[in-house]
Parts: C-alpha cells; sequence; structure tokens
C-alpha cells in the first residue's frame, strides 16, 4: 500500500525504496524492543529526542552544541501513584546532564554527530533504620557515556526524514562506590542506538511544521552483574517557525509530546523489582534564531508514570522508584 505524508499542502507520495528502508528501520526497532529495559534510572534517554533544531535542513552544513539539562528525582512512585517515602532509603537524585556535541551533514544523504556528555549528580539516601533515620548526601561528577551516530536522510531533498544509527560507549564512570548500578552516571556498557525521524508541514504555511522522532537504545552486553537493558523514546509535536525577534532574528514555539517505554534492569548487583516504567511527557518548548546562534529550550512536565515496583517492602527492603515532575532542556548552538 502507497503511504500517503502531507508536506506543503500537497500528498507526498513515498516510493518503494524509501518504505522498503523505513519498514525495514521499524521492523528492526519492533525486534528489539522486546528486551527492553531501563538503560539508566533516571531516564535520561528523553533528552535525546525532540530536538528539532538538531536535525538537518542544509546539505554541507554543521553545528556545535553546548547543553545542560536538568532532572530533580524526589517523589517516590509506585505503579501510576505517588507512595510514601518511607518505602524507598533513596530520597532524591538531582542530575544535570551537562556536554557538547558536533553535528554535520555531508551532503543529501549522509551526516553524523558525536556527543560528549559531562554529568553532576547529587543522591542522598537513608542509611540509618526506621527508628533511626540517617539520611547521607553523596556528590559525584564524571565523563557520561559518549555517543557516536551516523544518519541517513537522503530519502528527500529538502532532509525530511531520516534514520540514525550509532554506539553509545562505556566512558561513563560506573565504578564509583557511593552510587547504585543504576545510579552510577555510566552503564559499562556498549549499546546501539537506532532511530528515525520526519518533520513536514502543515497545511500551506512553511512555518507551522510538525515532526516525529523516535530512539531505541539497546545494550549489547552486561558489566560486573548488571545488565542495563535498554530504552525506546519518542517525540512528536508542532512548531511555529519565523515569529520575528529583534532586527535579524526569529522566534519558533513549539510543543511536544514525549514517551518512554522501559521495563527491568538485570543482573545481580540490579534491582529488577523496582525498575522501569512507562511515561508521558508534554512538552512546550522556544528556539531563538539569531543568525549562526540558535539557543533552544524546554520543559517536559508528567502526564502519566507508571513506575514498576517490587510487590512489597518485604521483598527486598525497598519499594518504588524516585521520579521528576519536570525535566528541563537548555542547549546553546551555533551552526555554519
Amino acid at each position: 500500500m502507497i503511504t500517503i505524508i502531507p508536506r506543503d499542502g500537497r500528498a507526498v507520495v513515498i516510493s518503494n525504496g524509501l518504505r522498503a528502508l523505513l519498514g525495514l528501520s521499524l521492523a528492526l526497532a519492533l525486534a528489539l524492543a522486546p528486551a527492553l529495559s531501563c538503560a539508566c534510572a533516571c531516564g535520561c534517554g528523553v533528552f535525546d529526542v525532540g530536538t528539532v533544531s538538531m536535525l538537518p535542513t542544509h546539505v554541507a552544513a554543521g553545528s556545535v552544541y553546548i547543553e545542560d539539562d536538568y532532572m530533580s528525582q524526589g517523589q517516590n512512585w509506585v505503579g501510576a501513584h505517588a507512595a510514601s517515602a518511607a518505602l524507598n532509603p533513596d530520597q532524591e537524585i538531582q542530575t544535570h546532564f551537562g556536554g557538547a556535541g558536533i553535528d554535520y551533514q555531508f551532503n543529501a544523504s549522509w551526516g553524523a554527530s558525536l556527543k560528549v556528555p559531562y554529568w553532576d549528580r547529587i543522591f542522598r539516601t537513608d542509611t540509618g533504620t526506621s527508628d533511626a533515620p540517617d539520611v547521607m548526601s553523596f556528590r559525584h561528577s564524571a565523563l557520561g557515556d559518549i555517543r557516536i551516530e551516523g544518519r541517513y536522510s537522503g530519502f528527500s531533498s529538502d532532509l525530511s526524514t531520516g534514520i540514525t544509527f550509532g554506539l553509545k560507549l562505556p566512558t561513563g564512570d560506573w565504578t564509583y562506590g557511593n552510587f547504585d548500578r543504576d545510579t552510577s552516571i555510566g552503564t559499562g556498557t556498549t549499546d546501539l542506538l537506532l532511530g528515525g525521524y520526519h518533520i513536514g508541514s502543515i497545511g500551506h504555511s512553511p512555518q507551522l511544521k510538525w515532526f516525529a522522532e523516535v530512539l531505541l537504545d539497546r545494550a549489547f552486553n552486561s558489566r560486573e552483574g548488571y545488565r542495563p537493558g535498554n530504552e525506546l523514546d519518542a517525540a512528536v509535536g508542532a512548531l511555529y517557525d519565523g515569529i520575528p525577534l529583534g532586527q535579524d532574528g526569529t522566534l519558533a514555539a513549539l510543543v511536544q509530546l514525549i514517551g518512554s517505554d522501559r521495563l527491568h534492569d538485570s543482573g545481580e548487583n540490579s534491582d529488577p523489582y523496582n525498575s522501569g516504567y512507562r511515561r508521558l511527557l508534554l512538552s512546550p518548548g522556544v528556539e531563538a534564531n539569531l543568525g549562526a546562534w540558535k539557543l533552544y529550550a524546554d520543559a517536559e512536565f508528567r502526564l502519566y508514570h507508571y513506575a514498576n515496583a517490587a510487590p512489597s517492602v518485604d521483598t527486598e527492603g525497598n519499594q518504588g522508584q524516585l521520579v521528576a515532575p519536570v525535566l528541563v532542556k537548555l542547549m546553546l548552538s551555533y551552526h555554519w
């Protein structure tokens, strides 16, 4: 069956070759999806979808960027509801997901990106007893897991559709003694990254666009009794571009839905009961375009969260996961 996608007010027919490539990508993602688990305890992979400014729009163009994302996990969650903090000795996790990256589109078909993260994390946990609580605070900053990705966007001349593929390398620190393995900055594993995206116009207005993006992160291996499993994140949204900003700048406003699907960790150093979740976020954002510079910011508010949890505290001494009501993303990039 021929698939139709609206773009610039016209019906665009996807060729058999394009449908085959997209179908292969989707089939591979679905084949890998049954092994979904927790790629990092905090759900940081959601920061790697929904950033429209980083998707290519020009042939032979590049960008460098710095990024600082933030999440504060301070609510204990069991199933689809908040639960008593007394069920979980972990009290709070605050993380700045900083880093820098470079992205380059070599031609109409191929591009590549490199992201070097650096995290700063504060972890507060109760090491005492119910009668004599003793909340300890630990802070650790270190290099995260480097991500290297290739991109094929040769399906159309406007680069509106692409597939991505690459690796997450085990460069992040996973040996800090005061963090559990699912709280560590690095996972210690090498992961496959596989995704795709599409950008299209809404109606006849070139300023009004929609976009969709999906990314699968699947661990190839385990490390010292811990396998972080994998994570599937997807975003769909709309934006209006071209709002005047001063004499030379423009402003884009956007809104998107971001979903995550994760199952359980595995291995003797994991917490399989209290790991993995399903989540839906609503994210308004803005992007200021000032010539070669772009500033992007959004806030991602929780609409729905289901956290896997142990049947009771008696199962393994704790029940629930720490979740965040909102996530914040900020990115400054230079394009040439």
